[in-house]
């Protein structure tokens, strides 16, 4: 199961909108209104995880400066 963070669009534009998460299957339709309020929902998009090496890679040990005089 994917767990989607959903946020509310509140009738009055000064008013926070509330967020939450939902574990839902990916088949599952997406929710339309936040089951706690009532208010309309988006599903919000956010940045996922990656992978980060650190340290030389192999692209930088195959270079001619690279080996040994």
């Amino acid at each position: 199961m994917t767990t989607y963070i959903y946020e509310t669009i509140p009738e009055d534009p000064n008013d926070e909108p509330r967020r939450f998460e939902v574990q839902q299957k990916m088949t599952d339709p997406p929710l339309e209104k936040d089951p706690e309020t009532g208010l309309p929902v988006k599903r919000v998009i956010t940045g996922g995880s990656g992978v980060v090496f650190h340290g030389p890679s192999i692209m930088s040990m195959n270079t001619k400066g690279s080996r040994g005089k």
